[in-house]
């Protein structure tokens, strides 16, 4: 008992410094996010040692544990809450820049990424394709705030949140895939390849089937109420129920919470709820994303101080030139054929491509024993952090220069 009172008590502190550091962005009007990872960084290079801190970090650094903690539990939450705030109507408007980045530009990335690091840098192929699933999902939440505050179309929030809603899926799939059979599949040649595609499709599908079908029950239960903490309750049984039952039934988790969350949003919202209910259940998951996320961005900075940067900038710098370049190919040959998309909001979409927390998550879930894992986990840390300080907290200016802000967004 004494020792989960420490825990708590260290988890509380960590949080106390967030919601603070939270509070000083809002005031200033920049993305907390940007600032969270900021101060985390700061007090991982300074290395102040303050007891109960380094006690709290020390913990939920642990590569199980910070794995447990975004995967397992802030994760479900995150994509539930962002299918919740994303209109579906909005999405399917917009169907072809959402789906072709997050599909074709996933897997375009996935492989420009995957053999430029292995001819480039000289990584295994197996490493090499690790690292580029990482490098495919993004994280738009600093990007979409950024986009809201300066009155960025609503086209362009919605194709960035889309986006990301679907490659974070796809992307997750792509790394179990790469980190564990993908050596096995190179060795059968084509019948691998077979495999590969099989096993992808099995996860995908699977994962859609597993959250429509919960979805849909889900949405026929809150037709016979008007009671939002009931419903509330719900939509939590949703979204984790959805990630731990596909995950039990080896489909993707992350894939089921996105399909169990739009379709509770959208046909359980028409059927059975009221806009009292609606906004009650947007404010309850406001309140709960803030806290996932202010405790993900402070520990992505933190976690610094368990990297080993000595003697590899060379390297890192080729690893984020390389994955910049990964995106624009993606990003431009899979808008090919969306024809309401100027060169200005291409080149928007391209550079808001963050990296973020999936991706430190699901490095920190490598075993011990996969061979380049440091390697992974140092070039991974170090695109994050590029990702979101440098492009993060240049989006602004960015979206001043092309004219992409207010009434310009229109153009």
């Amino acid at each position: 008992m004494h020792e989960f009172n420490e825990t708590f008590i260290q988890i509380l502190i960590l949080l106390a410094i967030s919601v603070a550091v939270i509070g000083i962005a809002k005031k200033i009007g920049q993305p907390y996010t940007i600032a969270l990872v900021l101060v985390g960084l700061f007090l991982g290079i300074i290395n102040v040692h303050v007891p109960l801190i380094d006690e709290a970090e020390a913990y939920i650094t642990q590569s199980e544990v910070f794995q447990t903690i975004i995967i397992s539990l802030f994760l479900p939450i995150l994509l539930g809450d962002a299918t919740l705030k994303l209109p579906f109507h909005h999405l399917y408007q917009h169907k072809r820049a959402v789906l072709g980045m997050a599909f074709i530009g996933t897997f375009l990335s996935f492989i420009v990424i995957g053999f430029a690091t292995h001819y480039f840098i000289g990584l295994p192929i197996a490493v090499a394709f690790t690292f580029a699933a990482l490098m495919s999902a993004t994280d738009p939440i600093s990007v979409v705030s950024i986009f809201k505050s300066l009155g960025v179309s609503e086209k362009l929030s919605t194709i960035m949140e889309g986006e990301s809603l679907f490659n974070d899926g796809i992307a997750v799939v792509l790394f179990k895939i790469s980190s564990i059979y993908l050596l096995t599949y190179i060795e059968l040649g084509w019948e691998g390849l077979g495999s590969g595609i099989l096993l992808f499709l099995k996860f995908s599908v699977g994962g859609v089937l597993v959250g429509v079908i919960l979805g849909f029950i889900f949405s026929q239960i809150i037709r016979f109420f008007d009671d939002y903490p009931f419903e509330i309750a719900l939509s939590a049984i949703l979204f984790f129920g959805s990630y731990f039952i596909a995950e039990h039934l080896e489909v993707s988790g992350v894939i089921a919470v996105v399909a169990g969350g739009f379709m509770f949003a959208d046909y359980g919202g028409k059927i059975g709820m009221t806009e009292k209910t609606r906004v009650t259940i947007n404010t309850f998951w406001d309140v709960i994303t803030l806290v996932a996320n202010s405790i993900i961005f402070l520990l992505i900075g933190l976690e610094i101080r368990n990297i080993d940067f000595n003697n590899q900038w060379n390297i890192i710098a080729f690893a984020i030139v390389l994955v910049i370049t990964g995106r624009i190919i993606a990003l431009y040959i899979s808008t090919l054929p969306v024809k309401d998309l100027n060169r200005k909001e291409r080149i928007l979409l391209n550079w808001g491509g963050l990296r973020g927390s999936l991706s430190i998550a699901l490095a920190l879930s490598l075993p011990m024993e996969f061979t380049g894992r440091d390697t992974v986990l140092l070039l991974t840390f170090s695109v994050v952090l590029f990702s979101l300080i440098v492009q993060g907290m240049s989006i602004k200016p960015l979206i001043k220069k092309l004219g992409l802000s207010g009434t310009d967004s229109t153009k």
